[in-house]
């Protein structure tokens, strides 16, 4: 069925609301938001042809004796490139009863008219499906063929928008496929939207190999949209915003999740979102945006402008939630502007305030521009240190699969000629990991006093520790 006009699923959720067969809830509400965004972005949006790739191309590549004998370099295969105009998917995750199958009902019946291929189907159906494919072509081509890539280009060319339900990796035999199928996928244009029952954290636990099932999840986390379908209140009764606090890239959604995460975080009805000054050393630092505890900034605003450390931390001790805007990607061009953003990092981690950002490139691009992370893989790919274990020892988790989902290792990133310095080549790891722990769950909810944590108890625990570090910091 084909959307006959531009109704979206903000229109089909109000008319259930009038007709009485939902009852308006504020965050289920936010959620179908969420839904109305990609849709919007989706009437502009033509998925590029399918160019479908021949059997031979997909067969190893040949050394003759002499390309080896005097090691001649062999013409690099191209990788898979997603298109820069692909609008992000949606990856809703809830348990059993929070509105998933009709909320994917309300996006997938809603698609705009322009969208005239679309699919929808059980994950597990799905996969069913691309095994079947796989043996059949293994079974005539040999086993040496990427075949993945091949059953790829059939699955684009059905449809632009492939919606799965019940997202789900219990088989290893899925786990070692996932990361190459669905970023092939996303290589021909087709936008995935998901839900599933858990977060992509959570996906394959102790499964084996997980290590190698860990890019996927990587994936999924930077090309989809994450989104929480359960409803966790705090002790305001206001729910929290059901998308992480870091958003990528710079679409039409990106300024709602900022403008959620600000009311969220500040007290609008209190104390309406206004212009706040402060001032340091003699100098006067403007808040474009502030609210209760939480300020709103561009990141022209904050980081763009000369500003140091003792403005962030007299900014920390007034505020307890940071929303920044429009954060660039920051090549070796832009060093002096990720050096002050890195110092800024450092000043909201030390002081456990909030975090929320919206940025141009996902996060471990933001101070390695594409081309810089290339030459520094030529580099380690000529020296033989790409992707060796051994070199992973001397990191943390974090910062393990941000090496693994770059191709980059410790020894990579202290050998390269990216950074000044092994100063700055650790700024870089700590800010990187810094992002992350930030971006959790456990880091975004602590002191919000959701009702399931301990409510207004949880919250003022939390800022009495918030108030010995004042203490400490002056």
């Amino acid at each position: 069925m084909v959307n006959p006009s531009h109704r979206g699923p903000l229109n089909e959720y109000d008319d259930r609301v009038e007709a009485g067969r939902l009852r308006d809830d504020e965050h289920q509400r936010g959620i179908v938001q969420v839904l109305q965004d990609l849709h919007d972005m989706l009437i502009d949006y033509h998925a590029p042809k399918v160019v479908h790739p021949s059997i031979e191309s997909l067969r190893p590549q040949s050394r003759s004796f002499f390309a080896s004998m005097f090691r001649q370099k062999q013409p690099k295969r191209s990788t898979t490139q997603i298109p820069a105009n692909l609008p992000k998917g949606l990856y809703l995750y809830g348990d059993v009863g929070s509105g998933k199958t009709m909320l994917m009902d309300m996006f997938y019946d809603t698609l705009p008219h322009n969208i005239a291929s679309k699919t929808r189907i059980h994950f597990h159906n799905f996969m069913q499906d691309i095994h079947r494919r796989l043996h059949v072509l293994k079974m005539e081509h040999g086993n040496d063929l990427d075949a993945i890539t091949f059953v790829a280009a059939d699955i684009a060319e059905k449809g632009s928008v492939l919606c799965f339900d019940e997202f789900q990796c219990t088989d290893v035999a899925d786990a070692m496929i996932l990361r190459s199928l669905l970023e092939s996928l996303m290589s021909h244009g087709v936008v995935l939207v998901t839900t599933s029952n858990r977060h992509p954290d959570d996906l394959y636990k102790n499964g084996i190999q997980r290590e190698s099932f860990i890019p996927c999840i990587n994936l999924l986390k930077h090309r989809l949209r994450v989104i929480n379908l359960d409803s966790p209140t705090d002790y305001r009764k206001i729910p929290r915003p059901p998308s992480g606090v870091y958003h990528f890239p710079l679409d039409r959604a990106a300024k709602s999740h900022a403008d959620r995460w600000f009311s969220f975080l500040g007290d609008p009805e209190k104390d309406p979102p206004h212009i706040a000054h402060h001032t340091i050393w003699g100098r006067d630092i403007e808040v474009p945006l502030a609210s209760g505890k939480a300020a709103m900034f561009k990141f022209d605003e904050l980081i763009g402008r000369p500003t140091g450390a003792a403005d962030y931390l007299e900014l920390m001790r007034s505020y307890d939630a940071f929303i920044v805007t429009d954060v660039p990607g920051m090549s070796y061009r832009e060093r002096d502007l990720a050096r002050r953003f890195i110092t800024f990092i450092d000043a909201v981690y030390e002081s456990r305030a909030k975090l929320v950002l919206t940025t141009a490139v996902p996060l471990p691009q933001l101070f390695l521009s594409p081309s810089e992370i290339e030459d520094a893989l030529e580099g380690g790919r000529q020296t033989g240190s790409v992707k060796q274990a051994q070199d992973h020892e001397d990191v943390n988790d974090v910062m393990r699969s941000l090496m693994d989902d770059l191709g980059m290792n410790m020894k990579m990133l202290k050998n390269s000629s990216i950074f000044t310095g092994d100063e700055e080549r650790f700024a870089f790891a700590r800010a990187q990991s810094r992002l992350s722990e930030m971006g959790t769950q456990d880091w975004v909810e602590r002191g919000m006093g959701l009702e399931e944590k301990g409510g207004i108890a949880e919250k003022e625990s939390w800022q009495r520790v918030r108030s010995r570090w004042r203490e400490d910091s002056l």
